[in-house]
């Protein structure tokens, strides 16, 4: 498809100050010094693939932006002045520049060496682009030589019939159902945060980062032996992390994206579903809650067309949808990636990690978001990839702090890690 989906222009218009910026990141780390030119071949590849593009805007009313491919692209930038391991993730936190595809590249390839000997490699795509799959299906597509799909074009006023009649009949059909279900209308209540989020944040503005490699088996087992699942687990452990951090057990609401693709495509393929978890809830309770959630993702208020959003003013449009899909927390499970990511050049890599990046938050970005954590889980080959991300500095003051309170919730459930 030639043209932005709902969710890529709600993207899109937090590069214009309208929500929270956001990019993905993909990170490799090795126990070796990776040659530039390996580095340089995989740029090379990715420039040409699908995140090689651009978004271009269209005159005709109701149409939606349209993607062109651009092999425009940042340098690979190589830091070959190794710098100290402790230090690696405040490396990798600021390795997201501007990426609105709009104006210029979406993506960024960037590697330093380790003073253990290692390098560690960094891939930056803004989430225009691709969700977290996609990221890692892009990388797979550059790795593996795979050519990439050629994007088929629609005319402008071909797309802008389709999207007005979308638009107005289901308006039309929303509306009717608001007069003859009256009850509907509580729907067009937005959801609040189950603690008030948006009081002033005063404390100084950062966001704090933590990695953990634990062995998958250990996982697994620890999930079975409580009736739970990989997935329950790692909402469990999220949402206690949250808990231990604010010093309070009230009841918390978690968001879930769900993977939609039904191909390889590199984009964003997601909804968003969302469970409530209590401090009392045990992993089967929460693997049946999950279930359920699954089986019923958000939808549009009150059966309105989401559609609507993209023939709006872009202001009015993210009025409407601000603060849609975020809860308390995020727990995005990205599942097993191919082994051929665990392989760059002719270095098997010590590990892959997965997560979001916020480049660019602002404290009003901090007063205005309601989710304070984020987790990405991962699994590579026999281990599991935990990522966490804090946006929630009153409560976690370092990414210090927040690993030690990742790895005493995993020790309390007798599970071992280790910590970039």
């Amino acid at each position: 498809m030639d043209r932005l989906s709902v969710v890529d222009e709600m993207f899109l218009r937090s590069h214009r100050g309208l929500g929270t910026p956001i990019a993905m990141q993909g990170l490799w780390r090795t126990a070796e010094a990776v040659d530039p030119a390996v580095l340089g071949v995989i740029h090379q590849a990715l420039t040409h693939g699908p995140l090689g593009r651009r978004v271009v805007r269209t005159r005709v009313p109701g149409a939606r932006p349209r993607w062109q491919p651009d092999p425009t692209a940042f340098p690979l930038a190589y830091v070959t002045d190794a710098i100290a391991t402790e230090h690696l993730m405040d490396w990798a936190d600021v390795q997201a520049p501007n990426l609105d595809p709009s104006s210029g590249p979406g993506w960024r390839l960037s590697a330093v060496r380790l003073d253990d000997g290692g390098t560690l490699i960094s891939l930056v795509a803004s989430h225009v682009l691709s969700d977290a799959r996609g990221l890692v299906l892009a990388v797979d597509h550059a790795m593996s030589g795979k050519p990439t799909a050629a994007i088929t074009r629609t005319s402008d006023w071909a797309d802008a019939r389709r999207q007005w009649g979308i638009v107005l009949g289901g308006t039309a059909r929303a509306i009717g159902g608001l007069v003859a279900h009256p009850d509907r209308r509580a729907a067009l209540t937005p959801v609040r945060a189950s603690h008030p989020p948006r009081g002033e944040i005063r404390a100084q503005l950062r966001t704090a980062s933590a990695i953990l490699s634990i062995p998958a088996l250990e996982w697994e087992r620890t999930a079975q032996a409580q009736g739970g699942s990989v997935n329950s687990l790692f909402v469990a452990v999220v949402a206690e992390i949250l808990w231990s951090s604010r010093g309070t057990r009230a009841p918390i609401q978690v968001s879930l994206p769900i993977d939609t693709r039904t191909s390889e495509d590199v984009g964003n393929a997601m909804a968003m579903t969302e469970v409530t978890v209590t401090p009392t809830d045990s992993l089967a309770d929460i693997r049946a809650n999950c279930r359920t959630a699954y089986a019923n993702p958000m939808t549009s208020p009150a059966g309105f067309p989401e559609e609507l959003l993209q023939v709006l003013p872009r202001r009015l449009a993210h009025k409407l949808a601000e603060g849609a899909g975020e809860r308390d927390v995020l727990c995005s499970n990205i599942g097993t990636l191919p082994d051929r990511l665990a392989q760059v050049g002719a270095h098997r890599t010590a590990g892959i990690a997965t997560r979001a990046l916020h480049p660019g938050l602002t404290h009003d970005h901090l007063n205005r978001l309601r989710t304070k954590l984020s987790g990405y889980l991962c699994r590579v080959g026999e281990t599991q990839m935990l990522s966490l991300v804090s946006l929630d500095p009153e409560h976690v003051l370092s990414s210090s702090a927040l690993r030690d309170l990742a790895v005493a919730e995993l020790a309390r459930r007798g599970i071992s890690c280790q910590t970039w």
